[in-house]
């Protein structure tokens, strides 16, 4: 189905350069959680990567400070912490740590595609398993445009070999989040404007991912999955 593996991680890491720490008093329990970055993606991601001998993308910085999976203009671009810097700080952030990213994943897939392949671009995260008090019922999602027959028909082969391989995990499409929300995935669908280009996200449940016989479990399933949809 395709022949071309692009690999990305927005929320990779909680890093906050030391230029801007003094913006970050008493926030490290923040940096540590759900909010700082997706814990578990990279060691996921990273693997994937390996297993596929294709190159990942990885943010380098903790989402609290830009999001790169945001767009600009977005009310969550910049968190709280960040957000009364002055404009000038604030095109910094975006010319150091956002465009630098968000292009070279654009130009690598844009490579692809001229190349006349068919890309797959799997945007790897996690969630907390609770968020205001609500419990997250899914261990793997895999977040998607269902308008897009595409990416539907990929979303599917993905979400039904998982389940033929692990049948405990709970496995579900475009949840907890919409894969039609705004993030790195649609961005790509409107800028490249081609059909053969799939963006689907991977949401993991960070309670899932915290014991290394879970994350190994993960990868496990993740691999077979992917496999079945690359030619």
């Amino acid at each position: 189905m395709f022949d071309r593996l692009v690999f990305t991680s927005e929320h990779a890491r909680n890093t906050i350069p030391p230029r801007y720490r003094g913006a970050f008093p008493d926030a490290s329990g923040v940096l540590a959680g759900h909010r700082g970055y997706d814990a578990g993606a990279l060691w996921v991601a990273r693997r994937l990567a390996r297993e596929f001998d294709v190159p990942l993308f990885a943010g380098a910085v903790s989402r609290l400070l830009v999001d790169l999976n945001r767009s600009v203009g977005h009310r969550k671009l910049f968190s709280e912490f960040v957000r009364e810097l002055d404009d000038i700080e604030k095109a910094r952030l975006l010319q150091r740590y956002y465009h630098p990213y968000r292009n070279a994943i654009d130009e690598a897939i844009r490579w692809e595609l001229r190349s006349g392949g068919r890309v797959l671009h799997l945007s790897v995260h996690s969630f907390t398993p609770v968020l205001d008090g609500e419990v997250r019922t899914a261990d793997l999602s895999f977040l998607y445009d269902p308008s897009r027959p595409i990416e539907l028909q990929t979303a599917g082969e993905l979400v039904d070999r998982v389940r033929r391989a692990d049948p405990g995990l709970r496995v579900r499409r475009n949840y907890p989040y919409r894969g039609t929300a705004d993030g790195l995935t649609t961005h790509l669908r409107r800028a490249l404007h081609s059909v053969r280009y799939a963006g689907v996200e991977i949401e993991m449940n960070q309670a899932c991912l915290v014991e290394p016989k879970g994350r190994r479990r993960m990868v496990k399933v993740l691999v077979g999955a992917i496999r079945g949809v690359v030619v």
